[in-house]
């Protein structure tokens, strides 16, 4: 009899053996590589930077560090805000270093050059980082999919909830590259659309160190409302400068892309009762804290809605993977889009044809000092934005997986 149940024993151990190799023989190389293609020196890294590297290295963690028995590994690179660079680094990646997908990306130059290179290398790229319109439009492809936030949304959600207060004069403040352009052009659209005016417009460059003449004309404009169509350092600086020169005196300020990362940086004071639109909140409801005081453990800082959203791109990643069978893109991309995407970052969400995840998205206003219950409590919410209203309607898509 023990004979008999050491040679059960090792055929079980053989089995599972097997079934391991068999399992791993299923994924290119015996690994799956993730990448985290970031901001880690300039305007963004706060955004995104080192806390998505944290975030995505938590979701492997969490998921169990292997899938069908492979290991699962990150890697990581500057892409300095750079599109030659990001895609430079994304094709050395695939071809060297044989990374199966890349995320973060923030900086809409960047992603649209990386996403384009994935496509043609037959890789995976889960863009949580940018918010231009192109990803999911003209530029769409089926190995891409926006994850966080678009420009529409932004502008559809602040926009409206500033006019309807009375805010129906514009004039914007656009940090000069193609993420400002289009979410100038985004919330001009909602302005006009609701019988608003806009006024003009100034673009000054990407991380500029003086705001004082761009907030000149600004001020020279006399439009009731400046909407601040930059982020990260340029809208933290902007407002900072705008607050020194007096223009919020008589002008409303509205940061069209805001984190509560920025607002951190900017200080209550500084900050309060600016209306913004965010995928994510950490103080939201109980998932939302559990997560986010587990991320603020590691990075003593509370997580972007980027940050939390590179981990809720990994984790469902990993899962695909795991229900194809296989790290193939077509495959693992087929079951990005059919599985729903159920985490502390997004209810019931889907991913349409066109590559955009579909949640919810929050209109907060940013609290007085007097109403912060604790560190990093900064927003109130004032309206939940259903997913089907946040984002363009698939009709109005110039995405070519779109049937019309």
């Amino acid at each position: 009899m023990k004979r008999l149940r050491h040679l059960v024993l090792g055929m079980t151990l053989v089995s599972t053996s097997l079934l391991a190799l068999a399992q791993q023989g299923k994924i290119s190389d015996g690994v799956v590589k993730i990448g985290v293609l970031t901001d880690m020196s300039g305007p963004y890294a706060d955004n995104s930077g080192t806390g998505s590297v944290l975030a995505a290295r938590m979701a492997v963690e969490d998921f169990g560090g292997t899938v069908l028995g492979a290991p699962v590994e990150i890697v990581t690179a500057d892409h300095q805000n750079k599109a030659d660079i990001a895609a430079n680094r994304a094709r050395e990646w695939f071809d060297v270093s044989k990374v199966d997908m890349i995320t973060d990306l923030v900086n809409s130059g960047a992603a649209l050059a990386v996403m384009r290179v994935a496509k043609e290398k037959n890789r995976v790229t889960l863009i949580t980082g940018s918010a231009s319109p192109r990803i999911t439009n003209e530029d769409c492809n089926d190995r891409s999919v926006q994850w966080v936030y678009n420009t529409y949304a932004l502008a559809n959600g602040t926009v409206k909830a500033v006019l309807k207060q009375g805010g129906d004069s514009w004039y914007f403040l656009t940090t000069d590259f193609t993420f400002g352009h289009s979410l100038e052009k985004d919330a001009a659209e909602v302005v006009k659309a609701a019988g608003g005016k806009v006024l003009g417009a100034v673009r000054h460059p990407q991380n500029a160190s003086d705001f004082s003449s761009f907030l000149l004309q600004a001020q020279a404009s006399k439009a009731k409302v400046i909407g601040m169509a930059s982020a990260g350092a340029d809208l933290i600086n902007s407002v900072r400068a705008a607050n020194d020169f007096g223009v919020t005196k008589n002008q409303t300020l509205v940061g069209l892309l805001v984190f509560v990362t920025d607002v951190h940086s900017l200080g209550l004071n500084a900050a309060q009762g600016m209306q913004l639109t965010e995928s994510f909140y950490w103080n939201l409801d109980d998932k939302t804290r559990a997560w986010s005081k587990r991320f603020f453990e590691k990075h003593k800082r509370m997580p972007s809605a980027i940050q939390a959203g590179t981990y809720s791109a990994v984790s469902h990643y990993l899962k695909a993977i795991k229900a194809a069978g296989t790290d193939e893109a077509g495959a693992v991309m087929a079951k990005v889009k059919e599985m729903p995407v159920n985490d502390f970052f997004a209810k019931n969400g889907t991913v349409r044809v066109d590559g955009q995840l579909l949640s919810d998205m929050y209109l907060f206003q940013v609290k007085k000092p007097a109403e912060s219950k604790m560190p990093w409590d900064y927003y109130t919410v004032k309206a939940t934005i259903p997913a089907d209203q946040a984002y363009q309607p698939l009709a109005q898509s110039n995405c070519p997986l779109v049937k019309k």
